[in-house]
């Protein structure tokens, strides 16, 4: 199995030997034709394009794992932008053309209950993808709520544990987000911080990350809050262009999730506290490797029980500005010339990026 060096510790014991070389195809509208060999197709349905990962890593990293797997396999990939009745039809209409497999990261856990059944009473198996779904054939992702507890331990750890805190929470319909957030209280809750808003942000939106962050300036002076836990990314840099908007200049610590390059960017330039980094090349080979084998009738080992369902769980990594060399670079998630432009030159200096 090929890896990434901080994830090829994580991944030993998951491998599951394959080979060969393939053709893959990839359809973006809810349904391909079926004319792989023996039937080999393999449904891949991601949830949305707002955050980065799904488009940019998660998609061409799996194709090109099954292509290197599988010389008769098909990939299908279906995005439900956020819409979890798009993402039911797209689910049949994958099944109804003959897939073999669905990998299947929800738009809604609870609702994905329902394409989980479907799949089965078509002997489709049905692998969870990053976001836990009750009944599923596998769960793959990473370790969740620890996740949530590294970023309240950075919280603590930016604020000197005293102050106001405001903490934006992910979407009320992804099964990760409750995982986030519960382990963040398990932090925040025994900590010397004060939560003095809470916000379950429908659908992760940075949008929305900026106004609720911007309306509780009405309540709080922003330059009195001490820092601000974003359960992902893309709400850091809502919650950064809210601060800047109300003129901060110098904006608390932030955390984050799934090391996007602009908040690999602001966390350089000091403008973000921390980010988890999730290596995304180690869940999507897993699931492709995974997939490939329930195709090919191969027997599945290496798995820990989750919630009742045989998963592989991962180990995420908290990346600040001391340790970006040493994780995403050295990964070659990012290279130093992607995340050093001219923006960023003379922070990437200081903090020893060359």
């Amino acid at each position: 199995m090929n890896s990434i060096s901080r994830a090829a510790v994580w991944t030993a014991t998951l491998t599951i030997g394959l080979g060969g070389v393939a053709a893959c195809g990839a359809n973006d509208d809810g349904g391909g034709d079926s004319d792989s060999a023996d039937g080999k197709t393999i449904a891949l349905l991601l949830p949305e394009t707002k955050t980065t990962r799904y488009e940019s890593f998660d998609k061409p990293l799996f194709e090109a794992k099954v292509k290197e797997l599988c010389d008769d396999c098909k990939v299908d990939y279906l995005n439900a932008d956020q819409d979890a009745s798009k993402q039911q039809q797209q689910a049949q209409s994958a099944i109804t053309n003959g897939a073999s497999v669905l990998v299947l990261d929800p738009v809604d856990g609870k609702a994905a209950t329902t394409i989980v059944k479907s799949a089965q009473g078509s002997e489709v198996p049905v692998v969870a993808y990053d976001r836990f779904i009750e009944g599923a054939d596998y769960y793959i992702s990473f370790d969740n709520e620890r996740v949530g507890q590294m970023q309240g331990e950075a919280l603590v750890e930016a604020t000197g544990d005293k102050g106001d805190v405001l903490m934006l929470n992910g979407s009320p319909t992804d099964p990760n987000a409750a995982q986030f957030k519960k382990g963040a209280h398990s932090v925040l809750d025994e900590s010397g911080l004060t939560i003095v808003a809470e916000y379950d942000n429908p659908d992760w939106s940075p949008d929305n990350a900026q106004k609720f962050t911007s309306s509780q300036f009405n309540k709080v002076d922003p330059g009195d809050l001490a820092g601000v836990y974003a359960a992902n990314d893309g709400q850091a840099g809502g919650v950064f262009a809210a601060f800047k908007a109300a003129g901060v200049k110098s904006v608390p610590p932030i955390t984050g999730q799934d090391a996007e390059l602009a908040a690999i960017q602001r966390i350089v330039a000091g403008q973000q506290f921390m980010t988890v980094y999730k290596p995304i090349k180690a869940e999507a080979e897993q699931a492709a490797e995974l997939a490939v084998d329930l195709v090919n009738g191969e027997d599945i080992s290496g798995t820990t029980d989750f919630q009742g369902v045989p998963s592989f769980i991962l180990d995420p990594i908290s990346v600040k500005q001391d340790n970006v060399g040493d994780t995403v670079v050295k990964d070659e998630f990012y290279t130093v010339e992607q995340i050093c432009t001219d923006e960023y030159a003379a922070a990437c200096e200081k903090a020893g990026l060359s």
